[in-house]
């Protein structure tokens, strides 16, 4: 932190020809930045925070008049309306990440929300430092990945911020700019300003530190914020170039370590992952045709009967599908929808990343398909692609997908925290039956779309796989988020297996659920 409050308070007035002499300069500078930033396909977020009337609103709309603002987008956030309630608290920043070479300006952002709740005592001290932590861990993950985070605080010393509240108050065309609850914040301000100054000194040392700014004087703000806008944008075109959240192909390397990545010796002996689970299973397990049938139906009524409850309960619903090429996930999905309402589920299918989505977090696209209350969300292949495909295939650097354990947990444990049940398939195959599947494919016309020269490639990297799938199941399985480990060399007994496990699932949602 930089300076206290009360160290910023007072400071100089800017003369206005001073301000206006300073303005041609600033704007050309900072647009020639953004126009930088741009063919660096770099991401900006600008978060402003701070008392009601300090100008974070106008610094917002300067910033828009003086730069290009086709590239800026801006976020105000209010109380959190029907549809976002029906997620976790930070879906709504995800699906507004800024894209490589956007500006996002950010107004009442992940720090207002708990600051108020604590102001006014709607939570606990535990839950406002639980609030920080996963605050300090999102904007982590932001700056790991290529974002150039900017945290500016717009600060007003009481009398100062009365003074301001009234004068806006009293003229038509500034009385919005008073939002609902500004004047009961001012009757807590000595507690909003304690917990605002916690907030600064615990989030010093992230990422990216506070700019503080006394909002008192306009053209001296203006011109403080502008002014550490472009120093920050400059000093990160000038710095080498980070691992970017979707690098595109690298050459191999060393297969035991690449720059900047831990050794794969090393990081063994920092994760101890427990290999092995994949050759413990027992692959030869079968289920008979008539006894499948049977439970087929019965368990897809059951299904059906489960998910009604849980949409009355608002329950929602991640199921996450992954295997071996041909290993059995599409037709384990297909048995499973049909004992669901076709109005209360969807079904992802992951591809290789568009251009939107590679311009952005690769968790991005994952969290924007996040279903609402009461609904299930089926991905086929899903966000685990970080550290399968990308790692064995070297389309993630080493420090991409060994940080992306920790990432997918962190997400996960906030979808668990919400209440959805979370739910992780691994579908296993011997290297015989996949031969004999996709020869399968060849010969058959209506499923020869489903084998490409990828199919066989991946083939060839059989072990790589499996030891990328023993960690990841290592590493990233928890009792709430668990992975369940499915024998599918007998098709009848993978799909009934995962009916099961869906089915029990649910039930104990339920159980846990009032209402």
């Amino acid at each position: 932190m930089s300076a206290s409050f009360e160290d910023i308070e007072g400071r100089g007035k800017t003369k206005k020809s001073e301000y206006k002499d300073a303005i041609p300069d600033l704007r050309n500078e900072l647009v020639a930045a953004q126009q930088a930033l741009l063919k660096a396909r770099r991401p900006v977020m600008v978060v402003f925070a701070g008392v009601d009337g300090a100008g974070k609103h106008e610094m917002v709309n300067t910033l828009n008049a003086w730069m290009d603002p086709r590239g800026i987008m801006t976020h105000a956030y209010v109380e959190p309306n029907p549809l976002e309630k029906e997620r976790p608290l930070f879906w709504r920043y995800w699906r507004d990440l800024a894209g490589n070479g956007q500006i996002g300006l950010y107004l009442s952002a992940w720090y207002s929300r708990p600051l108020l709740l604590r102001v006014h005592r709607q939570i606990s001290k535990d839950l406002f430092n639980q609030h920080l932590r996963e605050i300090e861990k999102f904007e982590q993950t932001l700056c790991e990945n290529g974002v150039i985070l900017i945290k500016i605080w717009m600060h007003l010393g009481k009398k100062d911020q009365r003074k301001r509240l009234e004068k806006l108050s009293s003229d038509p065309n500034t009385e919005w700019q008073v939002k609902p609850g500004a004047w009961e914040n001012w009757g807590h301000y000595d507690r909003f300003i304690e917990l605002s100054e916690e907030i600064v000194q615990k989030s010093a040392k992230g990422p990216s530190p506070w700019l503080i700014v006394d909002g008192k004087h306009k053209r001296t703000r203006t011109l403080r914020v502008a002014r550490e806008i472009l120093s920050r944008l400059e000093a990160a075109l000038e710095t080498p170039e980070p691992v970017l959240a979707n690098a595109a192909r690298t050459s191999k390397g060393s297969p035991k370590r690449l720059s900047k990545g831990l050794s794969m010796s090393a990081w063994n002996r920092r994760m101890k992952p427990k290999r092995g689970q994949l050759a413990k299973m027992d692959l030869s397990k079968t289920l008979e045709r008539d006894l499948y049938k049977k439970n087929l139906k019965s368990l897809q009524r059951k299904l059906y009967q489960l998910q009604h409850q849980a949409k009355l309960k608002k329950i929602s619903t991640v199921l996450v599908f992954e295997g071996q090429d041909a290993a059995g996930k599409g037709g384990a999905i297909r048995r499973l929808v049909q004992g669901l309402d076709a109005q209360e589920y969807s079904v992802i299918p992951i591809a290789a990343p568009t251009d939107e989505e590679k311009a952005h977090h690769y968790l991005w696209r994952f969290w924007r398909h996040l279903p609402r209350a009461g609904r299930v969300t089926i991905f086929d292949r899903s966000w685990y692609g970080r550290v399968l495909v990308e790692r064995v295939e070297g389309f993630a650097r080493i420090p991409e997908w060994q940080r992306a354990y920790a990432e997918i947990n962190e997400f996960e444990h906030q979808l668990c925290d919400h209440g959805t049940v979370l739910i992780k398939f691994w579908i296993q195959i011997d290297k015989d039956e996949q031969l004999r599947r996709f020869e399968e494919r060849k010969k058959t016309p209506y499923k020869q779309w489903k084998i490409t020269e990828e199919d066989w490639r991946n083939r060839k990297q059989w072990d790589a796989y499996a030891a990328a799938v023993d960690d990841m199941v290592a590493l990233t399985h928890a009792p709430k988020a668990p992975w369940v480990l499915v024998e599918g060399n007998d098709k009848a007994h993978a799909r009934i297996k995962v009916l099961e496990t869906v089915c029990q699932h649910l039930e104990v949602a339920l159980k846990q659920t009032p209402g």
